[in-house]
């Protein structure tokens, strides 16, 4: 029996809270991603076992973070570190982006992810 890791009940309110208190870049990301510029249906601050992403793909197991500046910090570089490695190690592709390439250069961001995702897909 597989165990159940996506949308833990125990972090549901949390899932909710961090979809009504978006950051601009955030935002501005879903907002691509709800107009199909990626091709792809994706899920915004979805759980994946005590963890909750930003953005997620189901259908190719990729997920997409966004990183403000909290994530420079030394104790958080060690956090997210180990959070990737944890998703990796269950087979999510991740891709991160800075707040400020969401914001600033959006049409490179989208390109870059359709790059990232077409890899994916032709190697897997």
């Amino acid at each position: 029996m597989q165990t159940k890791i996506h949308n833990l009940k125990n972090n549901k309110k949390i899932r909710q809270k961090l979809r009504n208190t978006t950051t601009k870049s955030e935002k501005k990301l879903w907002s691509e991603i709800k107009q199909s510029r990626l091709g792809y249906k994706f899920r915004r601050q979805h759980g994946i076992a005590n963890y909750i992403v930003d953005f997620y793909c189901p259908d190719l197991q990729v997920i997409i973070e966004i990183d403000g500046y909290i994530h420079a910090e030394d104790y958080q570089t060690e956090k997210d570190k180990k959070r990737q490695k944890f998703l990796e190690n269950k087979g999510f592709n991740i891709l991160r982006y800075r707040n400020e390439q969401v914001l600033y250069e959006i049409d490179s961001v989208l390109q870059d992810i359709k790059n990232k995702l077409d890899l994916i897909i032709n190697h897997p």
